[in-house]
This record gives C-alpha cells, sequence and structure tokens, in this order.
C-alpha cells in the first residue's frame, strides 16, 4: 500500500478557497467512511483547520489519483480547479509531513501547539468512523509520540511569536495576576478578538471592548463575558481600565495625552499599562511620556517576536533532525509488514505438528491407554518432528563444513558452536 498525504494549506491557496474545500465536523464521519469505501483506498483520514484541508489515505497500486478525484467530487469542483493549489507527498514524505504538522513546524506561527490537539481530533474521527487499520494507526500514534519528543527534547514553543499574545504576556509582567485587572481593549478585529481569547483564559476581573460600531464590540463582548461601549464614550471609562490593548484602523490617534492625564488623576496615579499595535498608532506617542504609563508601541513589540522567532526557528532545525530519526523507524517498520517473516511460519508449522500429535494422544486415552503413555507419546512425537529437519540439515552442515550454517544455528538456538556439533553428529 502507498501512503499518500494530499491538501492545501495557508501557504498554498487563499483563504476563499481554504472555506471552499473545509470539512464540517458534523459532516466529517460520513465523508471518511465514503472515502474509505473508494476503489483501491484501505484506510483514511481527514484533517481539516481554519489553515489547512488535508487527506491522509493508504491506497494499492493503481489507485493513486483516487484521492484528489474524490476530493473534487466531494466538494463539487470541477477536475483540474485544485490543481496549482494542492500538494503531495508520498510514503516518506507524507511519514515527514504529519510529524512536521502535529508538532507546529508548518504552522502559519511556527511551533503553535493547538494543532497537536486537531491532529488528535482527527485521529479520533477516523477510528470512530472504522477508516483506520494498523499501520495508519501505528503511524498516528508514532506522531504523537514525535510531537511530545519535540516539545520536550527542544525549545520550539517556548517563546510566544503572536502580536495579541506577545501584549498579553507584557501585560502579566506588570500585573503578575491578571485575574484582578480591568482590560480596555480598542477595536474588534481580528488581533484584538485574538487578545480577548487569551485574556478570558487567563480569568481577567473586567473586560470592556470599545469600537467605532457598537454592535461589533457586543458581539466580541458578548462571546467573552465582557461589556461593550462606543468609541466615543472611552474619556468615561479610561479611568476604569488597568490594561489597554489598542487596535482599531482609525487614520488618527483615539487616545490623546489629555484623555490619559485625566485618567490617571482619577486613578490616583495607579499605573496603567497600554499597547498600541495599530499602524498608524491609536495612542498619542506623547502618553508615553506620562510617569505612571507604560506605553509599548508595534515596534516594541515586534522587537521581542523576532527574537523569539529566531529562538523558535533554531529549535525547529533541532525538531527536523529528530523527525527525520523517527521518519526512518516508522518505515522500516512499514516496509517490515511487506516482509515474509520466517518466525510466523515456524510458528504456524510447530502449532500445525502440535495439534496432530495432542489429538492422537487424546485418541490414545479414549482407547484405554494410560495419561503416562500418551504423555509421553506427545512429548517424544512432537520432539522428533520439530526436531527432524534441523537435525538432518545441521548433519549435511557438519558433513560438508557449512561453518556458516552451523554458526547460524547456535545463534538461533542459543547454542554454542561445539553444542550445535554435537547435536548434529548424534
Amino acid at each position: 500500500m502507498k501512503l499518500i498525504a494530499l491538501g492545501l494549506n495557508h501557504l498554498t491557496a487563499p483563504v476563499s478557497l481554504r472555506e471552499q474545500v473545509a470539512f464540517d465536523d458534523d459532516a466529517t464521519g460520513s465523508a471518511l467512511r465514503d472515502l474509505a469505501q473508494q476503489p483501491g483506498v484501505d484506510e483514511a483520514m481527514i484533517l481539516s483547520t481554519c489553515n489547512r484541508t488535508e487527506l491522509y489515505v493508504s491506497v494499492a497500486a493503481g489507485a493513486e489519483n483516487v484521492p484528489q478525484e474524490w476530493f473534487n467530487r466531494h466538494h463539487h469542483l470541477t477536475p483540474g480547479k485544485l490543481d496549482e493549489f494542492l500538494y503531495r507527498h508520498d510514503d516518506e514524505a507524507a511519514v515527514r509531513h504529519v510529524f512536521r504538522v502535529a508538532t507546529g513546524l508548518d504552522s502559519m506561527v511556527l511551533g503553535e501547539p493547538q494543532i497537536l490537539g486537531q491532529v488528535k481530533d482527527a485521529y479520533q474521527q477516523a477510528r470512530d468512523a472504522s477508516a483506520l487499520k494498523t499501520p495508519m494507526d501505528r503511524l498516528l500514534q508514532h506522531t504523537f509520540a514525535v510531537a511530545k519528543r519535540v516539545r520536550t527534547d527542544t525549545r520550539i514553543g517556548a517563546h510566544t511569536v503572536s502580536v495579541a499574545f506577545t501584549a498579553v504576556r507584557l501585560a502579566e509582567r506588570v500585573f503578575t495576576d491578571l485575574r484582578q485587572a480591568c482590560v480596555l481593549l480598542i477595536g474588534a478585529g481580528d488581533t484584538i478578538e485574538l487578545a480577548v481569547r487569551h485574556l478570558a483564559e487567563k480569568q481577567v476581573r473586567r473586560l470592556i471592548v470599545a469600537n467605532r460600531t457598537l454592535e461589533n464590540a457586543q458581539d466580541l463582548a458578548s462571546r467573552h463575558g465582557g461589556y461593550a461601549i462606543a468609541l466615543h464614550d472611552l474619556p468615561q471609562h479610561l479611568a476604569e481600565a488597568d490594561i489597554v490593548i489598542a487596535s482599531t484602523a482609525a487614520r488618527q490617534p483615539v487616545l490623546t495625552r489629555p484623555m490619559v492625564e485625566k485618567a490617571i488623576a482619577a486613578r490616583r496615579r495607579k499605573p496603567m499599562f497600554m499597547v498600541d499595535i495599530a499602524v498608524p498608532r491609536d495612542i498619542e506617542p506623547a502618553v508615553g511620556e506620562l510617569d505612571d504609563v507604560y506605553l509599548y508601541g508595534i515596534d516594541d513589540l515586534r522587537q521581542v517576536i523576532d527574537d523569539n522567532l529566531r529562538s523558535r526557528e533554531n529549535a525547529a532545525r533541532e525538531a527536523d533532525a529528530i523527525i527525520d530519526l523517527q521518519v526512518e523507524r516508522y518505515m522500516a517498520w512499514r516496509r517490515a509488514l511487506t516482509v515474509k517473516n520466517p518466525a510466523l511460519d515456524l510458528r504456524q508449522h510447530a502449532e500445525t505438528y502440535r495439534d496432530e500429535v495432542l489429538e492422537k494422544a487424546r485418541a490414545m486415552i479414549a482407547r484405554g491407554k494410560s495419561a503416562d503413555e500418551a504423555l509421553a507419546f506427545l512429548a517424544n512425537t512432537l520432539t522428533n518432528k520439530l526436531l527432524h529437519h534441523p537435525s538432518a540439515r545441521l548433519r549435511e552442515a557438519v558433513l560438508s563444513g557449512d561453518h556458516e550454517l552451523l554458526h547460524a544455528a547456535g545463534r538461533l538456538y542459543g547454542l554454542d558452536e561445539d553444542e550445535t556439533a554435537g547435536t548434529a553428529d548424534e
């Protein structure tokens, strides 16, 4: 069977196309069952996230194009529409790809940890749909072990590389317990939403979302237990905020020095931490001159992010070295599946003899022979049957001087050379 990884991601396809070929969670199970039933398909798993949609499929010889043909049919796409956006990895390259995906090396944010949970969810969906067999099941178990080792042995996830998370992390340095902090977020775009999610996870005391369009602020705030205000109401609420994170599309600053001075006075000089991640800036630079304000701009965060990204890139090189080794180990196991195993043949041969002789021993007891006679017959006959062919071959080896076979037999049976030769001469 050939292992294929087929898909598209944030590097190869625009979001409009990624949306079109994404799999809904509720429909993934039926899609998996349909894919697994296609001619030549032996196993299947579907990984679908906001940044990627991938099929992992084991196919018989001659069925290599079946996954892509099914992909087009399932999404009602004309043949060839996805060709310039798709990538395909076969066998060893497919194994390396799933290892890199699960460890975050193929993510938009290098080393991000969420993708591992998404791969585990995809694995569970494939199991629930009975779309996996031993080879791919073993591959996914190996994948999880590789991801854990990369996280343990490298610093791939040690440093944050997103603007929103870096802003929240900086806030933690000023306010060691964010559960006691009131946070004011200005804007309602993607960066602010990510910041809100991180802050909600930190269980901040209060979230206030301010936006020019109040409905957008209300939508974001309601999803995270916050309070929404219109942008023109900022002066009335600014003094409440211990932390301010701003990211709007305004052409002029929305927070001026006089506004912040009044807020600081109302707070009785209690410090405020501010992060301005907008371009153009939302907070007047002069605000940073105030004694009780800690103001960080996008360039300040960018330096932190760039340093952290370089650290992750170094860790990524270490992770790739780990992955290269683990790819070879899995491929060696997979190749062994196609090799005829003489140990299995030997065991089956022995079990066949055992069953035949055991049946004869039972027949002796049924005819009135004693149990001792039957056991002696069983032991002697089974020993003679199992050792007849090896003894004959060893006797021939002694006569012909085939020392290589004699040494191999000694290793196989755990005997030294003298014992092996003695056995053969008997």
